[in-house]
């Protein structure tokens, strides 16, 4: 097999995106405040004996492992890849999230459970400190709802934490009112079912992160990106596109996307000026900033990963003289010319 290569490339990048060190400390002050009174209402809620307070705190450690994640990700988002790992360690925080889902479902089926038994036979709970400690809370959350709008808004991570946030809200006032309730009528039901109230909140959260994560792992498309209108928009956007084939488009984390995919050109179309161009399309319109563009004369038949290959057998096409162009995250284009390998 014989390969003619040339190779523009320039090493002085990173697939880790910049990081703003405000948005570091936005987070990590966040988390250290929601942490610490998630803590607080803990404690309250079994010194009063408030199931609400309790779910309450469950949805505070949501809230706190958002901005964990978020922190967790801007210091990993730091780390050079290497030979071994030539993403870095941008799946640590979807692997993080994976885990702190199914804890959050856990949690949830334990405080359903025993909002049962209380709903069964209900237990004196004291309304003075569970009000006191619903009111802290509440305050805390607004200061570290305002604490997040001072940092980047556009970060997924940040704005991902700060819609935590407000749910979180919702469950201090269900707290407060079940204080209130409590106070004035000595109504005990009333806290064990605000308590699950607070759970749908705990339970949407846990799914949306379970989701996530489990898509992000399974490779799946990002759900704002439609591989058909991909494809016509490139063909249509780039000229000398005649046509797209065998597009893969997933996230290496949140917000981390990529693609590959494979191009077949129009008469006198140069692969040189083509290929930036693709890639310029699928940045601006998609966000998509790590692609790969392989340019053949000669489409496959069929995509090694769009087909069940038996055990031991190697697809291989070599009928067809290709160019293929790779281009990090961030622009470091370098174009190739060589006979074709595996497609990814």
């Amino acid at each position: 097999m014989s390969h003619d290569h040339d190779h523009t490339h320039d090493h002085g990048h990173s697939h880790a995106p910049s990081v703003s060190a405000a948005n570091e400390r936005v987070v990590l002050t966040g988390f250290a405040l929601t942490a610490g009174f998630m803590l607080v209402e803990v404690v309250g809620g079994v010194l009063s004996g408030s199931l609400a307070l309790i779910a309450d705190a469950g949805h505070m450690l949501t809230d706190a492992a958002a901005l964990l994640l978020a922190w967790v990700g801007f210091r990993i988002g730091r780390r050079a890849s290497d030979a071994r790992r030539t993403f870095g360690y941008m799946r640590f925080e979807v692997l993080a999230g994976l885990v702190n889902a199914v804890t959050l479902f856990a949690l949830v089926v334990w405080i359903v459970w025993e909002a049962i038994q209380r709903l069964r036979s209900p237990g004196e709970v004291l309304a003075g400190p569970m009000l006191a400690v619903a009111v802290v809370g509440l305050l805390v959350n607004c200061l570290v709802f305002w604490i997040l709008h001072r940092g980047d808004q556009s970060h997924v991570n940040i704005r991902g934490a700060t819609v935590h946030v407000l749910g979180d809200l919702l469950g201090s006032v269900a707290a407060i009112i079940a204080a209130l309730v409590i106070h004035f009528t000595g109504w005990m039901p009333i806290d064990p079912i605000l308590s699950v109230l607070v759970c749908l909140l705990i339970l949407r959260s846990a799914w949306a992160l379970l989701r996530s994560a489990f898509d992000i792992l399974m490779e799946a498309v990002p759900p704002d990106i439609d591989i058909t209108v991909l494809r016509d928009h490139v063909r249509g956007s780039v000229p000398g596109v005649a046509e797209v084939d065998h597009v893969h488009v997933w996230s290496i984390t949140s917000g981390k996307v990529l693609a590959t995919l494979e191009l077949t050109l129009t008469a006198g179309a140069q692969p040189a000026q083509v290929v930036p161009a693709v890639k310029r399309a699928l940045a601006q319109r998609f966000a998509i900033g790590h692609a790969t563009v392989e340019v053949v004369h000669a489409p496959q038949a069929q995509c090694a990963l769009e087909q069940p290959r038996s055990s031991g057998t190697h697809v291989h096409n070599h009928g067809h003289h290709h160019d293929h162009a790779h281009d990090g995250a961030y622009d470091h284009p370098h174009d190739t010319t060589h006979a074709p390998g595996p497609a990814r």
